[in-house]
């Protein structure tokens, strides 16, 4: 009878499951960008420098790169409830073994693990999420799954920084085990059993793979990604030492920064349910752009925030339309092409991480990553636009 009233009963019906992805995203977008806001007071702890302790950063991205497509593979046949119910307990738990890291070598092989189920969550639950909202709404299926990324770093981001500046950096990893283990019975308790599809196997996921356009889309992504990142992962230093912002100040800029990737998911997912390519290209100028303004005005409290700000909204356009372009590219094998969307994003994490950390370990300065940034999403750009056209010449030569 409520379905009948309803006018809408299928997004009525998709209100919880969405609810609970998009807190397994709040949960991973915490533990991912938190350590960003954390990497000084781990630094100070474990007794290495700034850049060494950026490796944290890179060793949880290498573990999405990594874990994405393997473990996505690997599960080709298990229903997708199961398969997200395994991979957020694997995320719990490599969240509390960093808690408990006792040096900064255990504390980089802990982040890796913590890494490992990131994309494949990711990419299962993109497929769950189209499948609970119904056709024509998975843009912004995937947009409110990935809104729980982005609003982590809106509340759990700079909360997360806060308990760290306070109680340490270990609490700040509890927290984050504590929200998965709250994710873990959201998802056992709405979201319902998905079989895989009839066919599916470890092969037909692995066949997916020798599509060149997948790869080219996937390095694209991880290189211009990689721009944002050089810049994000030493956003505390950037803030305190150039903006001369208070540490006090930085979860706050943490937190608008949140509210611009939470824009821009949204909108996002908007613009890629009407043309995913365009949608690419506009989030790579974007970035772009945002990058430069860092580059040139981060030295200033006022257009240097909103330059950051404009960095978040910018990001997660280019990163949603990115996450769509993928799955259409690997139709046979959805979760295998979203996965492997976080798998690139995280190379770029890792790729941007250490790429930063060598200008700034060459003296260069905290403004210097924004502008190497720059150069990496122009690359990214660049061979999207490229791959944009020769399609076009092909599609009209025949």
């Amino acid at each position: 009878m409520t379905d009948v009233l309803d006018p809408n009963p299928i997004v009525r019906r998709a209100r919880l499951p969405l609810l609970a992805l998009a807190l397994g995203g709040f949960s991973i977008g915490t533990t991912e960008f938190a350590t960003m806001g954390l990497l000084p007071l781990i630094s100070e702890d474990l007794d290495v420098t700034i850049p060494q302790a950026g490796h944290v950063i890179t060793a949880y991205a290498l573990g999405v790169v990594v874990g994405a497509p393997l473990l996505t593979a690997a599960a080709a046949r298990m229903d997708r409830r199961r398969l997200l119910l395994v991979l957020m307990a694997a995320f719990t738990v490599g969240n509390l073994l960093s808690a408990l890291a006792p040096s900064a070598g255990w504390l980089v092989v802990a982040r890796f693990v913590a890494g490992l189920p990131h994309g494949a969550f990711f990419g299962v639950g993109a497929v769950m999420g189209a499948h609970v909202a119904g056709p024509g709404r998975r843009g912004q299926a995937v947009a409110t799954m990935m809104a729980g990324l982005t609003i982590a770093n809106v509340v759990g981001v700079p909360l997360s920084t806060v308990l760290g500046q306070l109680l340490g950096w270990r609490v700040a990893f509890v927290a984050v085990g504590v929200l998965g283990g709250l994710t873990l019975l959201a998802l056992w308790r709405w979201i319902p059993g998905l079989a895989v599809a009839e066919g599916a196997s470890v092969r037909a996921e692995v066949g997916a793979l020798r599509n060149p356009r997948l790869w080219v889309a996937a390095g694209a992504g991880a290189i211009g990604f990689g721009g944002m990142f050089a810049v994000y992962s030493y956003v505390s230093p950037l803030l305190t030492e150039v903006t001369r912002l208070s540490e006090a100040t930085v979860p706050i800029v943490l937190a608008l920064f949140g509210v611009g990737m939470t824009g821009g998911t949204l909108l996002g997912g908007r613009l890629a349910d009407r043309s995913v390519i365009r949608t690419v290209l506009v989030g790579f100028l974007a970035t772009i752009v945002a990058l430069v303004l860092i580059g040139l005005l981060g030295q200033w409290v006022v257009p240097g925030v909103l330059a950051v700000v404009a960095l978040g909204v910018a990001s997660q356009v280019l990163g949603l339309a990115l996450q769509s372009w993928l799955m259409d590219l690997s139709p046979a094998a959805p979760s295998l092409g979203a996965a492997l969307c976080h798998s690139a994003l995280n190379a770029g994490n890792a790729f941007g991480a250490w790429s930063g950390g060598l200008v700034i370990a060459a003296g260069l300065g905290y403004l210097a990553p924004a502008w190497v940034g720059a150069g990496l999403a122009v690359v990214g750009c660049v061979i999207v636009a490229g791959t944009v056209v020769l399609s076009r010449n092909r599609s009209s030569a025949r």
